[in-house]
């Protein structure tokens, strides 16, 4: 059985966080087991866009100053980073983790903050999907991966927790291109999971103290869980993971394709947990807008699926009263559906591939999920 790790933690002062991540070291067998001295160790956190910590829209500091601290008081060099959507260099990073409370994290810590923005390609010798992917290059530079993800849901993922957040591996304009040559979700999570057999992260923490439901994963409501959790296998967290936010696991895709390709069971039955009962952490939480409609995949003729998947389809709308016209919807959708008229975005809906980016990535929530009534009265 695959062994998943439970610390309780109620809130993100440094008393309460700190003895929280030492018992998540302490329960992993200590943290000679994870590392060794003299490690360097990149830290590849959850820095999806410029959003304060209480938004819960990224990894909180205090978590990754925690973990920093506790790797760099052992002996490793420990470095900070991520690749958002959007453009990739030292200024948009420098901003990035201002923001995010990040470079206060790296100050306390004596961690590092990662401006280092080569990428290169790398093979992937089990991929499913793509042989070769363009990556950012300092996490292959170190001795091992840590990644600390947030426990949050996702318009187009259902869920995001250790796996998805590996999709900040590719450079933030290449993301763009990716989303594009793969709209589909089990495509798209075949390449999530192909990033992740690539990287193969050495340990995965979660950030569930609070964290994100309903339209996530930037413009959701936050929603505090009371919980860190942590495991040497990112599939079997991410299992555990959904299951706490009241989510069946094998509804997640990514889940899902690893199942299909036998790197986990996908049963929460084949976990081991340590540390706390999980079942006293369960909540429902509100899920995102995006249920799929192709329920009649292959009932149908092709051009019906097309017509229905076309009118039925989840698709992003704007809401102008609270748009500012601030072109980040246009810069990074990645078809060039979405044109600036008067200052205001228009969506192409015959071209637009429903990556719900601009919903991501929109700065002022300005973007819904919109679902057809009728859909939403056959999945109700």
């Amino acid at each position: 059985m695959e062994k998943v790790f439970l610390s309780k933690c109620e809130n993100y002062s440094k008393e309460e966080v700190y003895r929280a991540i030492d018992k998540i070291f302490d329960l992993a067998g200590g943290i000679d087991k994870i590392v060794k001295k003299n490690d360097k160790v990149f830290l590849k956190i959850n820095l999806v866009m410029k959003k304060h910590p209480d938004e819960a829209a990224t990894t909180h500091p205090m978590v990754v100053e925690a973990v920093a601290k506790k790797l760099i008081d052992y002996g490793c060099d420990v470095i900070i980073g991520d690749s958002p959507g959007g453009p990739y260099n030292e200024k948009v990073l420098k901003s990035l983790y201002k923001v995010c409370g990040i470079e206060e994290a790296a100050k306390n810590s004596g961690a590092k903050l990662n401006y280092d923005c080569r990428t290169d390609d790398f093979l992937t010798s089990e991929g499913c999907i793509v042989k070769k992917l363009n990556m950012i290059k300092p996490p292959f530079e170190c001795d091992k991966v840590i990644t600390i993800s947030k426990l949050k849901t996702h318009g187009m993922a259902l869920y995001t927790g250790a796996v998805k957040v590996l999709f900040g591996m590719i450079p933030g304009i290449y993301k763009a291109e990716y989303h594009l040559k793969m709209p589909d979700i089990k495509d798209f999570s075949n390449l999530l999971v192909d990033i992740c057999e690539t990287v193969k992260p050495h340990f995965s923490i979660i950030d569930g103290i609070v964290g994100m439901e309903g339209d996530g994963p930037t413009a959701g409501v936050p929603k505090k869980t009371g919980l860190i959790l942590a495991s040497y296998n990112p599939y079997y967290l991410d299992i555990a993971g959904s299951y706490v936010m009241g989510i069946n696991p094998k509804d997640v895709p990514t889940i899902q394709r690893a199942v299909v390709r036998n790197l986990c069971t996908g049963k929460i039955e084949d976990i081991e947990f340590l540390g706390e009962d999980i079942n006293n952490f369960i909540l429902k939480y509100k899920l995102p807008n995006t249920k799929s409609v192709n329920f009649f995949r292959g009932r149908v003729p092709k051009r019906v699926e097309e017509f229905l998947t076309y009118y039925l389809s989840p698709r992003p709308v704007f809401q102008y009263d609270v748009c500012v016209g601030c072109n980040r919807c246009y810069d990074v959708c990645p078809p060039k559906s979405i044109k600036m008229q008067n200052n205001k975005p228009h969506v192409d809906y015959r071209t637009c591939i429903r990556c719900f980016c601009c919903h991501e990535l929109c700065p002022q929530k300005a973007v819904k999920i919109y679902r057809n009534k009728i859909i939403n009265r056959f999945l109700k």
